[in-house]
């Protein structure tokens, strides 16, 4: 017998999170219990990741921002990260159509400076392609870590400053923010992280103050429509006081 489709709940439709973060954590781990090479981990994380972005799209959340590579994973082995930079540019390739489709947006942050000429230009093109969608945004992770992008705010303030464009005494949360890469977009109101780590491995620093967490101790390569659902249902059960009452 067929099992029958994961679905969510009429109250969990109707509190779903305007912004969905996720941590997509435990490829490796993944790999190595089953003997094979890591980046076999990452290409299956692919899959997850493509069956998140749709589903997402489909139920109506606006905004998904997955982690897919931090500023810290440069350190990895170099095979490992060239593996990781293949895959990228391939998943623009042969998702784009599919994203366009389903009339999602593509936006990226980080040191996108740093990424490899040519995933630095399929993304231009990919973001290009998608630019005119008003569906999901689909917001990418790359070369990202949150405490380089606070202090690149914080670089940016202090130019204006002294230019005298900005006065010091004008600077408050609404000015940071306007800084940060993250400016177009809400803050996050809940936040996934797989594999069942218990941190936030430098993710929206500034921009989590006040979302939700919900950690599974599912694997990313095996995170799928359920496991997202669950995170779902979690959220609504949630009663978000914003530090008040």
């Amino acid at each position: 017998m067929s099992q029958a489709a994961p679905q969510l709940t009429t109250a969990a439709k109707a509190n779903l999170p305007q912004h969905v973060a996720v941590i997509m954590d435990g490829n490796g781990r993944w790999a190595r219990e089953r003997y094979l090479p890591r980046v076999e981990g990452h290409r299956r994380g692919a899959e997850s990741a493509k069956t998140i972005i749709r589903t997402a799209g489909e139920i109506g959340i606006k905004y998904l921002t997955l982690y897919a590579f931090s500023v810290e994973n440069w350190s990895r082995p170099k095979d490992e990260v060239d593996a990781l930079m293949k895959y990228l540019v391939h998943y623009l390739k042969s998702e784009t159509p599919d994203l366009n489709k389903n009339n999602v947006r593509l936006e990226a942050i980080g040191q996108i400076h740093r990424l490899p000429d040519n995933v630095q230009e399929q993304l231009r093109k990919s973001m290009a392609t998608l630019a005119g969608n008003n569906g999901l945004t689909l917001i990418l992770a790359l070369s990202y870590g949150g405490r380089t992008e606070i202090v690149d705010a914080v670089r940016s303030i202090a130019r204006e400053v002294k230019a005298g464009h900005l006065d010091p005494a004008d600077i408050n949360e609404k000015a940071f923010t306007q800084h940060l890469q993250t400016r177009h977009w809400p803050d996050p109101d809940l936040l996934i992280r797989s594999s069942g780590e218990m941190r936030i491995s430098n993710f929206l620093l500034w921009q989590i103050s006040y979302t939700e967490l919900v950690v599974t101790e599912t694997l990313w390569p095996e995170f799928r429509k359920p496991h997202f659902f669950a995170a779902l249902e979690e959220y609504h059960r949630r009663h978000r006081r914003f530090g008040g009452l």
